[in-house]
């Protein structure tokens, strides 16, 4: 990876060692890479979220699975009809409450699914290049502890 962008060596020094400034700076590298990767699969972060929740507990409101996935209700709505059009998930009438809509994966979508962790996991592979499989794992660590999600 080339964290550096255009820009970047002329940076003042003081703001290039910040650890905000060089976490922003792979944020923005491998926010790139997944748009261009998912782009790429026919689909958007937002869809692989929805999907892989779905799969992962099963049918849901939608607004269990903004919830679930920090997506804003409005984006989840989008993105539901989205992946609706594209046969990925299907919507019905909640029988407890006909007002509200249980989503499901559909069998394209949990079809779907594996190709886009592959995707995903080539994304992963090539932010995390330069790092020894120990080193990765002490990263991912070392970000959680800062989420304030681990020891």
């Amino acid at each position: 990876m080339n964290a550096q962008s255009p820009g970047d060596e002329t940076m003042p020094t003081r703001i290039r060692e910040l650890p905000t400034w060089v976490i922003s700076r792979v944020y923005a590298h491998s926010h790139r890479l997944l748009n261009e990767g998912f782009a790429a699969a026919g689909v958007r972060g937002y869809h692989y979220r929805l999907l892989a929740a779905l799969e992962d507990s099963g049918p849901a409101s939608q607004a269990d699975l903004g919830r679930r996935t920090s997506i804003d209700r409005s984006d989840v709505v989008a993105a539901l009809n989205e992946l609706a059009e594209m046969g990925l998930v299907e919507r019905s009438a909640d029988p407890e409450d006909r007002r509200r809509n249980i989503v499901s994966l559909t069998r394209a979508g949990a079809k779907q699914l594996p190709i886009l962790d592959r995707v995903l996991g080539d994304i992963q592979e090539r932010v995390l290049a330069p790092l020894s499989p120990a080193e990765r794992e002490q990263l991912l660590r070392l970000l959680h502890r800062l989420l304030g999600q681990g020891p």
